[in-house]
């Protein structure tokens, strides 16, 4: 199979799509942010235009009111693989999240831990910042390892910890290294000069900006309320926060 990986605005779907057309290619996407419906111009999400007929897998999975996490990620993209390749077609594996890949690739071993929605909800409430300090207190090991800004990856951890009485399990590079993979892939890694790529993200936001992204923004809100975990994806929390300096912001056309 082949996996395609970079940063933001690198041109990773572009790539995907031509390669697609030209080898017989399906696209799944391994995009923390995609999976949510109605998250579409912010995620940078593909249209039915741009996917030029190229079927893409695991877009509009879930409702932004629900956490989506790498252990249903890996069940749903191995199940998209395998239909694909039953088809006799070539997997193309596009994004962002090295997680949400590598848990393909290597079929980790990962914690089937349920959402507890009652403590999530008391857990949305807080900052991520509280939810850090949270973390830090019952498991230190893995405050060390995670991104102390990503609210959903935090109340994950929390949870996990809370379930199980014990510290979120560790995934080592050498294991994953030493761990022969489901399939023979080729990946291909996106690189770009810092200043080309600020251009490329910079472009890319004003231009959210003139398709909409404001008004996206305050459907959701209208639809889910303000306080989704998936709403602290970049560009989301910061508009919500800048409608909500004006209280009037979040209710009027924009």
């Amino acid at each position: 199979i082949l996996v395609i990986v970079g940063p933001t605005a690198s041109g990773k779907t572009d790539l995907a799509i031509k390669i697609a057309h030209k080898y017989s290619g399906e696209i799944v996407s391994a995009d923390s942010r995609q999976v949510y419906k109605g998250m579409d111009i912010g995620t940078g999400k593909v249209t039915k235009k741009e996917m030029a007929g190229v079927p893409h897998y695991l877009l509009d999975v879930v409702s932004p009111r629900q956490t989506f996490t790498v252990a249903q990620y890996q069940k749903l993209g191995t199940a998209a693989i395998k239909k694909i390749l039953s088809k006799g077609k070539l997997p193309v594996i596009v994004g962002g999240t090295g997680f949400y890949i590598d848990a393909l690739l290597y079929n980790y071993s990962l914690p089937s831990v349920k959402q507890n929605l009652k403590l999530r909800r008391e857990l949305e409430k807080k900052s991520a910042e509280e939810l850090f300090e949270k973390l830090k207190s019952i498991d230190p090991a893995r405050a060390e390892t995670i991104d102390c800004h990503n609210k959903i990856r935090l109340v994950r951890a929390i949870e996990i910890v809370l379930a199980t009485k014990k510290p979120v399990p560790e995934l080592k590079l050498w294991q994953i290294q030493d761990k022969k993979p489901l399939y023979g892939f080729l990946k291909i890694g996106i690189k770009l000069s810092d200043s080309e790529l600020h251009k490329r993200i910079e472009k890319r936001a004003n231009m959210m900006i003139k398709k909409g992204l404001v008004n996206e923004v305050k459907k959701l809100v209208k639809k889910y309320g303000e306080r989704q975990i998936a709403f602290d994806a970049i560009g989301y929390r910061e508009i919500i926060n800048y409608l909500a300096a004006d209280k009037n912001g979040l209710n009027a056309d924009a």
